[in-house]
């Protein structure tokens, strides 16, 4: 039985690999001409950077981070994480609620006063349940940890109001923090949250394409890059995959590219589904890759909730990650952009990108310009899944409609949602694992 699997990132790749030590025959199609999707990664005038954003290595999911650890064996480096976010030109402790005893003492109280009148007010049944993630989070931090960090850090990397997001997917991605750890913080006691990722893994060469390239290794004459499906059909009991000029056969069609490409490549799609696919909510992203001469914080990577700073959202240090991403005596900075189709953003040119974050760098006394002496930009036109309020709505739409045509969906873009890496690994496994693939 031969298996098509349509996307070679890290869940392609991962599914093809277990598939194929189950038995099956595995087929990769991958459109760029390179693998490995948004876990990809390029070396330059001795600088590593991964070009769809900063990744780490970690989970709560002990089969997966054993899987991940596995596949870099012997090129793997643990870090301890040291996470800030600047905050009215200071570096605060993260998560925020960990970190209230380095704010300014009428922010601090500002914080503390709202967080526990809020508790109080929900205990008592005051304050209704919430219907949106703007709710939530002020209904779980209180009204001055929301102003001062949660909303606007949120409105900023997903682009959308925080009103008008669902809130369906936050319960296990934002922790609800313990009372105690919040009244600790304020008084200056050292918490801790996040603590599964309190000590990540990297690869020490090769970027986090290392990662992908490891568990490729033994699938990779069974890749097909440069292959954008154009056409997917249903030929007797066989699909037909095809890129406009060439055909391949396959008993099983997997997809693990954005459900967008996929159905783009299917005929007669009911117009009810093509609505639901158009309405659903994405983010791209841009990387803005700095190098330079001489150290950096040292700090793993670092939150930009206010908009006056810069346009970036979060900056990661990838010479802390492994010693081998910058040359001897360099660092390397990694400043990642969210925008939507057609904003400012996606108009500016790499040149222009780059002064926006160097001159944002400089001004937060992370480096002189003088100092810089690499720079590159990336760009990801699928990034960050944006639950709004339609999203399960249309995505149940969806959902119904491959699976009545035949065509299971895996991973982050396939499924549409807003998996990281540990959570794609867990999608491929748990696909596996059912039924269909014993």
């Amino acid at each position: 039985m031969k298996t098509a699997i349509l996307g070679g990132g890290l869940t392609g790749l991962t599914l093809a690999r277990l598939l194929q030590e189950n038995g099956r025959e595995v087929v990769v199609l991958e459109a760029e001409r390179e693998y490995g999707g948004l876990c990809r990664s390029k070396t330059e005038h001795g600088f590593t950077f991964d070009t769809g954003g900063s990744h780490i290595i970690f989970s709560r999911d002990t089969d997966v981070l054993d899987f991940m650890r596995r596949m870099i064996a012997g090129n793997e480096q643990r870090n301890n994480r040291n996470t800030r976010i600047f905050y009215k030109q200071q570096f605060i402790k993260y998560p925020f609620e960990n970190g209230l005893s380095d704010l300014p003492p009428e922010d601090r109280f500002f914080c503390i006063n709202r967080f526990i009148k809020n508790l109080i007010a929900v205990e008592k049944g005051e304050i209704p349940a919430p219907t949106n993630f703007r709710e939530w989070i002020c209904y779980t931090f209180g009204e001055g940890i929301a102003e001062c960090y949660m909303v606007p850090y949120n409105e900023k990397i997903w682009k959308f109001p925080t009103d008008r997001m669902s809130l369906h997917w936050v319960d296990g991605r934002i922790p609800r923090p313990p009372v105690e750890d919040v009244i600790k913080s304020a008084i200056g006691i050292g918490t801790e949250g996040y603590t599964h990722q309190s000590v990540f893994s990297y690869p020490l060469d090769g970027g986090i394409e290392a990662l992908v390239r490891a568990i490729a290794q033994p699938i990779e004459k069974f890749i097909r890059t440069g292959f954008f499906v154009t056409s997917i059909k249903k030929s007797g009991k066989q699909w037909q995959i095809s890129n406009g000029t060439e055909s391949i056969l396959a008993d099983e069609c997997i997809c693990t590219m954005p459900v967008q490409h996929l159905l783009a490549s299917l005929d007669d799609v009911p117009l009810q589904v093509k609505n639901a696919v158009t309405a659903l909510k994405y983010n791209a992203l841009v990387c803005v890759n700095v190098g330079i001469k001489g150290p950096v914080p040292a700090i793993s990577w670092l939150y930009i909730p206010d908009p006056a700073v810069g346009k970036t959202n979060r900056i990661s240090f990838p010479s802390g990650y492994s010693p081998h991403n910058a040359p001897d005596g360099c660092s390397a900075v990694l400043a990642e952009i969210t925008h939507q189709p057609g904003d400012e953003v996606s108009g500016m040119t790499d040149a222009e990108l780059i002064k926006e974050v160097v001159d944002m760098l400089h001004s937060m006394q992370i480096l002189q310009k003088e100092q810089v002496v690499y720079s590159s930009v990336d760009r990801q036109p699928f990034a960050y899944v944006v639950y709004d309020l339609e999203y399960q709505k249309n995505i149940a739409i969806i959902q119904t409609y491959c699976n009545e045509v035949g065509i299971p969906l895996v991973g982050r873009f396939a499924q549409f949602e807003y998996l990281n890496m540990d959570g794609c690994i867990r999608s491929v496994m748990d696909f596996v694992a059912s039924p269909l693939h014993e």
